[in-house]
């Protein structure tokens, strides 16, 4: 008979092998083809001639469906689908990056340096023009500014959402080019970064 290479519990809630508890079960072979209803020591001898596991897929069906398979390989590649999921469900991070519509040539191209590492590991990133004083009349300025950061880093995003006023400020957000997937399987920026970028916010 065939020795059971998951005895001691249930695996994924399904039984398998010596945990079938059926007398008799409607069996499916490998590759999916009916091999019909036949007693549980014909399905587990079977499943031993084959060098694969019994497997109860459908426990509530009457018979219950059993499967001949590589256990250990499915829980496998159950696995891998499910982290692949979870990769995919994971929000993208918002990152804002603030400029004044005067900043100088050093502090904006630190800054620029901030967004492209935000866009590298995947993030969207939120440009604030923070207008003050007489500059709230200046908002070409602001759109300028914004225009010529979009276009330097067209490499490695696009604008999302245009550049719009918002009380003294203008915003514009940036999204990365790349996959969803892709953005998740990517490094993030290190906390020192962050700070950084957040000290050179204000």
């Amino acid at each position: 008979m065939h020795i059971s290479r998951y005895q001691g519990g249930h695996i994924s809630d399904l039984r398998v092998n010596e945990q079938i508890r059926a007398r008799e079960v409607r069996l499916v072979g490998p590759q999916g083809e009916q091999v019909g209803i036949v007693s549980l020591d014909k399905a587990l001898q079977l499943a031993a001639d084959v060098d694969l596991d019994l497997v109860e897929v459908a426990p509530n069906a009457r018979p219950p469906v059993c499967k001949l398979m590589d256990f250990g390989k499915h829980k496998y590649e159950t696995a891998l689908k499910a982290r692949e999921a979870r990769r995919n469900q994971q929000q993208t991070v918002i990152k804002e990056m603030k400029l004044r519509p005067k900043i100088d040539g050093h502090d904006y191209e630190t800054k620029k340096g901030h967004v492209v590492r935000f866009l590298k590991a995947g993030d969207k990133v939120k440009i604030t023009i923070m207008f003050r004083g007489r500059e709230q009349s200046r908002p070409e300025l602001g759109l300028r500014l914004l225009k010529k950061l979009g276009d330097e880093v067209s490499e490695l995003g696009v604008v999302e959402s245009a550049p719009k006023q918002d009380g003294r400020n203008m915003i514009m957000v940036l999204a990365p080019h790349r996959t969803k997937q892709a953005m998740a399987t990517a490094p993030r920026p290190g906390k020192n970064s962050d700070e950084a970028a957040q000290a050179e916010s204000e």
